[in-house]
C-alpha cells in the first residue's frame, strides 16, 4: 500500500479529493533483484540494516556503546601510531585498539575467546514473526544443512526455539527438522513471549561474569518485534531483530562483525569455509515442507487450547463473587487507582513548586519508562522483593509481577540503559533530589517527594514515549506523583496514555527545547492554565532557579479531542468510567 502511495505521489496522480487516481494505465514494477535481506537495530526496530552492511554498521556504532574511540582498519590506527611517536620498526600489525578487546572464557570444558559483538543470544522466538510457517522452515532447512556439513554454533551463543503455536513444532517435527535445530541448541524452552520481552533468563555465568568484568558489548540476534535498550537482556547492548534462518545464521558465526555475504560463518567437518549461501535453502526446497502442512493440524492443536495443562487445573480457585485479595502476596496486591475516589470530581489545579523526577534526551521509549524483562539485581525492585523473603533466584520478571504495583512503581524509570541527565555519568534508576543533590534512587526521591507534598514532572526531548504501547509507562510515573510531562513532541499513544492517568502532557512551542530556554531541570516550575484547560490550551510555564533566575515559557497541552479533556478533569480514564458506571 505505501509503495503505491508514493509511487502516485511522485506521478501526481491523485483526484481533487486527494484520492489516488486509478491505475488501470499504469504499470508499477518491483525489480526483485534490488530487494536484499535486512536486519534490524542495535537500539530501535526502526533502524533498518542491510545484511552486507550489518558488519560496517556495527563498527560504525560500537564506539557510542562503549564510549570508545570510533573502529578503524589496523592501517589507520599503525598511522595514529607512528604519528604519536611509534619507532621505525613498527610491528606489522599496531597495537590493538581497545575495541579488539579479546577475553578468553572457559565454560563446560570448552575454551574461547569473547570480544565486543559475540552473539551470546540466539533466539527464534515472537508470537507474529513465527506464524509465518514459511521462514519457520526456512530456520529448519538452514539447521539441516547446517548439521550435514558439520557447522555447529558457537559455544558461547544461548539459543532457544520459543514459537507462538505448538503448531510450529507439530510441522517441524514431521517434516524431520526438529532433530537439526536442537543439534545447534534451539530446543523449545516454551510458546508466546520469551526473548522480545526480555524473558530469555540469565546468561551462563562465565559469560555474564566475561561481559560484566570486561564491559564487553555483547550481542543478540532474535526473531521478536522488539529491540529497544534493555529490553532484550540487561547484560546485551546490541540487538539485532531478524528472520528465524537469520537467525540460525549468526548463531553459526558467534559474532555481529561478520559479513555473511562474503565471510564464511564457520567451517565443515574437513575444515572448509562454509559460506551463507551453501546453507540458505531454494524457494522449491521451502514450498516442498511448506505444502505438506496440514489444516487438522491446527483444527487439533486448537481444540484443547482453553483445557490447560495438569498443573494449571490443580490450581485452587476461591469461590465468591469478588476476588480474594492476598495481603503477603508478593504477585498481586490491590491498586491504590481508586482509593478515596468520590462520585464528583474535581476540576485539575495549577501545579506550584513542581521538580523534576527526570530530565531525558530524545527517543526516550516505553520500554526506558515501564517495568519491563528481568528485575535487576540492585534495582529499588530486587529491594523490595529480598525484604519480603524473596531470593534473588525468585525475582521472576516485572511481566510476571505487573499485578503487584509495589513492583512496578519501583520498576518505573529503572530500565538499566535510562540515562537521567539529573544523574550524568549513570545508567539505570538515578536521579538527584532537589535542591540538595542528594542522588538516589528515582523511587526513593519519589516517595521522598510526596512525603514532603513536592509535585514531580518529567522533561524529555523528541519522541517521548515512542516504542511499544505499555500501560505501566503512564501508569508507573503517575502512581510515583508525576503530574506533567514536558517534551519536544510525544509518541500518540503515549501522549494519550498518559492523559488515561490523568497526567498532563505539555508540548515545547515550536522551535523551543530545554536546550534552547537554558533550563536544566534543577528548577522549582510553576505550571498555571490548568483548571481551564481545553484541546490544544496554551499553558504557562515558569522555572525558577536556585540562583533565583526565572524563565517563563509557553507549551501546548497535547490534549487532543474533547473526550480526552474529560479524562483529565476526571483525573484519567479509570476514575472517568468509574463515575459513568455509577450513575448509570
Amino acid at each position: 500500500i505505501r509503495l503505491v502511495e508514493a509511487y502516485c505521489k511522485e506521478q501526481g496522480l491523485y483526484r481533487s479529493d486527494g484520492m489516488p487516481e486509478p491505475l488501470f494505465s499504469e504499470t508499477l514494477s518491483l525489480d526483485l533483484s534490488t530487494v536484499e535481506p535486512s536486519l534490524a537495530g542495535p537500539r530501535r526496530p526502526q533502524d533498518r540494516v542491510a545484511l552486507s552492511d550489518v558488519k560496517t554498521s556495527f563498527l560504525r556504532e560500537l564506539p557510542s556503546m562503549i564510549g570508545g574511540e570510533p573502529a578503524s582498519p589496523n592501517h589507520e590506527r599503525l598511522a595514529t601510531w607512528k604519528n604519536e611517536g611509534g619507532s621505525a620498526e613498527e610491528p606489522e600489525v599496531a597495537p590493538a585498539s581497545p575495541l579488539d578487546k579479546r577475553v578468553p572464557v572457559t565454560m563446560a570444558g570448552e575454551s574461547f575467546e569473547l570480544r565486543h559483538g559475540s552473539v551470546v543470544i540466539a533466539a527464534i522466538t515472537s508470537c507474529t514473526n513465527t506464524s509465518n510457517p514459511e521462514v519457520l522452515v526456512a530456520a529448519g532447512l538452514l539447521a539441516k544443512k547446517a548439521v550435514e556439513r558439520g557447522v555447529r554454533s558457537k559455544a558461547w551463543v544461548k539459543a532457544s526455539l520459543a514459537p507462538g503455536s505448538k503448531v510450529v513444532v507439530d510441522y517441524l517435527e514431521e517434516a524431520g527438522l526438529m532433530p537439526y535445530l536442537e543439534q545447534l541448541g534451539f530446543y523449545l524452552v516454551g510458546y508466546g513471549c520469551t526473548t522480545c520481552i526480555g524473558n530469555s533468563g540469565p546468561l551462563p555465568a562465565p559469560i555474564a561474569d566475561a561481559v560484566d568484568e570486561s564491559g564487553l558489548v555483547a550481542a543478540a540476534v532474535l526473531s521478536g518485534n522488539r529491540n529497544f535498550e534493555g529490553r532484550v537482556h540487561g547484560q546485551v547492548r546490541a540487538n539485532y531483530l531478524a528472520s528465524p534462518p537469520l537467525v540460525v545464521a549468526y548463531a553459526l558465526a558467534g559474532r555481529m562483525d561478520v559479513d555473511l555475504q562474503s565471510e564464511p560463518l564457520g567451517e565443515d567437518a574437513g575444515g572448509k569455509p562454509v559460506y551463507l549461501r551453501d546453507l540458505w535453502p531454494s524457494q522449491a526446497e521451502i514450498h516442498a515442507v511448506v505444502s505438506t502442512i496440514r489444516a487438522d493440524m491446527f483444527r487439533e492443536g486448537y481444540s484443547t487450547i482453553f483445557d490447560g495443562t495438569d498443573e494449571w487445573r490443580a490450581l485452587d480457585v476461591p469461590a465468591g463473587e469478588h476476588f480474594a485479595w492476598e495481603p503477603d502476596s508478593t504477585y498481586v496486591r490491590l491498586p491504590p487507582f481508586f482509593e478515596g475516589l468520590s462520585l464528583d470530581f474535581e476540576p485539575p489545579r495549577d501545579i506550584a513548586g513542581a521538580r523534576a523526577l527526570v530530565v531525558l534526551g530524545d527517543s526516550v521509549t516505553t520500554d526506558h519508562i515501564s517495568p519491563a524483562g528481568a528485575i535487576a539485581k540492585g534495582s529499588p525492585a530486587a529491594q523490595y522483593l529480598i525484604e519480603r523473603g524473596v531470593e534473588p533466584k525468585d525475582f521472576n520478571t516485572y511481566g510476571a509481577r505487573r499485578g503487584n504495583h509495589e513492583v512496578l512503581m519501583r520498576g518505573t524509570f529503572a530500565n538499566v540503559r535510562l540515562r537521567n541527565e539529573l544523574a550524568p555519568g549513570t545508567e539505570g534508576w538515578w536521579t538527584q533530589l532537589l535542591p540538595s543533590g542528594e542522588q538516589q534512587s528515582i523511587y526513593d526521591a519519589a516517595l521522598r517527594y510526596r512525603q514532603d507534598g513536592v509535585p514531580l514532572i518529567a522533561i524529555a526531548g523528541k519522541e517521548y514515549g515512542t516504542g511499544s504501547s505499555r500501560d505501566w509507562a503512564a501508569k508507573g510515573p503517575a502512581l510515583l506523583g508525576v503530574r506533567a510531562a514536558i517534551a519536544e513532541s510525544f509518541e500518540r499513544i503515549y501522549r494519550s496514555n498518559l492523559i488515561g492517568m490523568g497526567v498532563l502532557p505539555l508540548q515545547f512551542e515550536e522551535g523551543q527545547s530545554r536546550a534552547s530556554l537554558g533550563l536544566t531541570g534543577r528548577e522549582a516550575f510553576d505550571i498555571t492554565g490548568i483548571s481551564e484547560i481545553g484541546v490544544g490550551s496554551k499553558v504557562a510555564v515558569r522555572a525558577v532557579a536556585d540562583d533565583g533566575k526565572e524563565t517563563s515559557f509557553t507549551t501546548v497541552a497535547r490534549i487532543d479531542t474533547p473526550v480526552e479533556v474529560e479524562y483529565y478533569r476526571h483525573g484519567g480514564i479509570l476514575p472517568f468510567v468509574l463515575r459513568q458506571l455509577a450513575r448509570d
